[in-house]
């Protein structure tokens, strides 16, 4: 399935939204791009003073994908700061689960770095 991903476009949408994304308190940014039957989701991260209440960049691309009936996904970008790719935590990981539990996601820094 890989083949037919076009990670370069994933990665410079999830790099791009993540320059919207809403991190006062830790001031780390995330943006993920979902791939959907052709269709690029974006997702960023959504801080909230109750850390419980915070949304992932990678939740956040999944709910906009599942507001426009998309249930089936190909592919996963995530874009954070950082000197190494950091990958999906543990409840994004698990609603990834419930949707796509073949889903290859590939991580990337600023600078590129998978």
């Amino acid at each position: 399935m890989s083949g037919s991903i076009d990670w370069d476009v994933l990665q410079a949408r999830a790099t791009e939204v993540r320059a919207r994304a809403y991190a006062p308190y830790s001031e780390f940014t995330v943006g993920a791009a979902l791939l959907s039957s052709g269709v690029v989701f974006v997702g960023a991260n959504v801080e909230n003073a109750s850390y419980g209440l915070c949304l992932c960049a990678e939740r956040s691309a999944i709910a906009g994908a599942v507001a426009a009936g998309h249930r089936e996904f190909q592919a996963m970008a995530i874009a954070a700061q950082g000197p190494r790719p950091v990958p999906p935590c543990g409840m994004c990981r698990q609603v990834l689960l419930e949707f796509a539990p073949d889903i290859p996601v590939r991580c990337f820094t600023p600078e590129g770095v998978v």
